[in-house]
């Protein structure tokens, strides 16, 4: 499985950026996903996760602004990312095919280059 993530950039704070994540093949329909983010010195923590049964999970610091979703027919998972914080700042990475309950998702095999997300004051 090979996963081309995208949709980084430098944006001011309080506004929002779309990071998209497609796959090379239909994996989301029976994989879990999430996408992680990892700032300079600091370990990699999830910051989304949705179960192929739809179930989603946020990171506390990032509840109500980003929503994750997927397309099937495109083979994509997004993260929505509204009213950004400089500390939101990090490598974005996606990750699919961990194992999960309906709460947690486990790191999967499979991870995206990482796009950069800079978020200013």
């Amino acid at each position: 499985v090979q996963l081309q993530a995208s949709g980084g950039g430098l944006v001011q704070a309080g506004g929002s950026l779309r990071l998209s994540c497609t796959a090379s093949g239909s994996i989301f329909s029976r994989d879990a996903m999430a996408w992680y983010r990892q700032a300079p010195g600091k370990q990699r923590d999830v910051v989304a996760s949705r179960t192929p049964e739809g179930f989603t999970n946020y990171a506390d610091s990032v509840k109500g602004r980003f929503t994750i979703s997927i397309d099937n027919v495109k083979n994509t998972v997004y993260l929505q990312m509204n009213s950004l914080k400089p500390e939101d700042t990090a490598v974005y990475y996606c990750n699919v095919g961990g194992p999960y309950t309906s709460s947690i998702y486990y790191q999967g095999p499979y991870w995206g280059q990482g796009t950069q997300v800079t978020v200013s004051s």
